[in-house]
């Protein structure tokens, strides 16, 4: 069997992983195996991390939502219900958002669905 010598696809799979652990402290970011296996752990929670950062704005959006409609006198799960039943189809980022920014809008919005 032929011996095979990798060195420039060698040294180009080594300077990826490098340069994906640029910033990382310490050897973590000089050493060629450390530096791989804390770059896999990274990818991993990168990974984890968009799906978590969904449930956690979505969540966010709740939270303000029911802060602005419980200083209108009502609730977010009683908001959201006469939102359905008023077949208004606004989504919680933007609902959120109208409550944060402009609270006259928001109002409004409650008025016209509690009066339908």
């Amino acid at each position: 069997m032929a011996r095979v010598k990798r060195g420039n696809v060698a040294r180009k799979r080594r300077k990826k992983i490098l340069s994906l652990a640029k910033g990382f402290r310490g050897s973590s970011s000089k050493l060629f195996r450390i530096a791989n296996q804390q770059v896999m752990k990274a990818l991993r929670y990168a990974y984890v991390g968009r799906k978590r950062k969904k449930r956690e704005f979505r969540s966010l959006w709740i939270t303000r939502i029911n802060a602005a409609a419980r200083l209108e006198g009502t609730n977010y799960s009683s908001l959201i219900n006469t939102l359905k039943v008023s077949k208004v189809s606004i989504n919680r980022k933007m609902l959120a958002q109208i409550a944060v920014s402009d609270r006259g809008s928001f109002t409004q919005i409650l008025k016209s669905v509690s009066t339908k």
